[in-house]
């Protein structure tokens, strides 16, 4: 049911948003995100959710976008699925990325959106837009280079190379890196840390943060890249085909 490609459990102040989709590695289509956007707009307005962890069923996060959807070429729209990924950017309280196995390209643009990200050791994290001839629309070019600087995300989209997770860490892409025996430890241990202090401190707080000037500049940044200004690669669909045949 679509209903269950997102999975809410509560326990206390902090909620847990779990994609749900482990028998394709979680990639994510637009009824995926459609489930995820009612979940975060029922949470925007709930003050008794101090934190919010974001997780992947089974053994990845997010393999991606899902390219069957990506396949449809111009038809493909990502307005929809790009304010999704956006809601979750402005949500109003604190926010956690649980990354363990791949976190590939669409994967990668939705945990960005988070205010704190956890990985697995062994986390495979990478965007793979040029390897299949498409472009980012969900923010990987404004919010990956806000994470690891212009000379590091520009390595990362250019090549497609993969980083563990402990190498994000090293580089910022990532706040911790453990064992991946220990990530839920250590996800529990920064969200319950979060969940006991003041709500509405964290909730203004993030707020403050997000008034910046610079915001204005972010956010036309971010439509550029949801309009597709600069167009599309012309070996598209030859890179989709190669990648489906694969």
């Amino acid at each position: 049911m679509a209903d269950q490609l997102v999975v809410r459990t509560d326990e206390g102040a902090v909620t847990r948003l779990t994609l749900s989709r482990p028998d394709k590695l979680n990639a994510l289509n637009s009824a995926m995100l459609r489930v995820l956007r009612t979940h975060l707009e029922a949470i925007a307005g709930d003050e008794s959710v101090r934190c919010v962890v974001l997780a992947g069923a089974g053994r990845s996060f997010s393999a991606g976008k899902d390219l069957t959807d990506v396949r449809g070429g111009d038809d493909y729209d990502p307005t929809e699925d790009g304010s999704t990924v956006d809601f979750l950017d402005a949500l109003p309280q604190p926010t956690i990325g649980r990354i363990q196995g791949h976190c590939f390209t669409g994967g990668l643009e939705l945990v960005l959106a988070c205010d704190l990200l956890v990985a697995a050791d062994d986390a495979r994290i990478c965007d793979t837009h040029a390897k299949w001839g498409i472009i980012p629309l969900w923010g990987m070019s404004v919010r990956l280079p806000e994470r690891v600087g212009l000379s590091a995300a520009k390595r990362m989209m250019f090549s497609s190379m993969e980083v563990s997770g402990k190498e994000a860490a090293r580089i910022g892409l990532v706040d911790e890196s453990v064992p991946l025996d220990q990530l839920d430890d250590a996800v529990d241990r920064l969200a319950n840390g979060i969940a006991a202090g003041s709500g509405d401190s964290n909730r203004i707080v993030k707020r403050l943060v997000m008034a910046s000037p610079l915001q204005d500049a972010r956010a036309f940044a971010l439509k550029l890249e949801r309009e597709r200004v600069h167009g599309m690669p012309r070996d598209r669909a030859e890179r989709l085909e190669a990648s489906q045949r694969r």
